[in-house]
């Protein structure tokens, strides 16, 4: 699988919200497109993640 453009072997199943933790990432502080399609954080939970998928995680910034 493909995360923000590096190659990351997956050798269980695993969530979206797995990755953000595993990424270091809060969930409440990221948006995520899998595949070319923004998945609400509402299904971070249940959407199951394969090696063949594409994934960007994109962290909010806040400044001033």
């Amino acid at each position: 699988m493909k995360v923000n453009g590096e190659h990351l072997e997956l050798v269980s199943p695993m969530t979206i919200e797995v990755l953000i933790l595993k990424k270091g990432y809060r969930q409440d502080r990221v948006a995520v497109e899998l595949n070319g399609r923004i998945v609400p954080r509402s299904e971070y939970g249940v959407v199951l993640l394969s090696n063949s998928d594409s994934v960007e995680i994109v962290g909010f910034v806040g400044g001033g």
